[in-house]
């Protein structure tokens, strides 16, 4: 009788054929100073302020629902080709739809 393991170690999902381009060694010599300066002149960087945090609400999400979804092959392929987290964006897609649809001012 062989020992073999009896798990398998865990491949990483190709999420695409998009290369990591960062510069690793550009980043690590960068100073604390420098990398607050490009922070401060990033214009997606957002830090909330006074007023922001006494609007701000907590909100907790909805648990979701498990359902079973007959989808055509293509379609779920095209969503599982994208990476781990499929289910998410196809939910996306349904949210935006029924937001797209739904009158003014309603819940969804």
């Amino acid at each position: 009788m062989s020992r073999r393991p009896t798990t398998r170690a865990l491949e990483r999902p190709k999420a695409g054929k998009a290369r990591d381009r960062t510069n690793l060694r550009r980043i690590a010599g960068l100073t604390d100073a420098a990398i607050r300066r490009a922070a401060a002149n990033d214009p997606d960087t957002f830090v909330p302020d006074e007023e922001w945090l006494r609007q701000a609400k907590v909100v907790k999400p909805q648990p979701k629902k498990s359902v079973t979804l007959r989808l055509d092959p293509d379609i779920l392929s095209w969503f599982r080709k994208r990476g781990p987290g499929y289910q998410t964006r196809i939910n996306a897609v349904l949210r935006a739809f029924v937001r797209a649809n739904s009158p003014p001012g309603s819940r969804h």
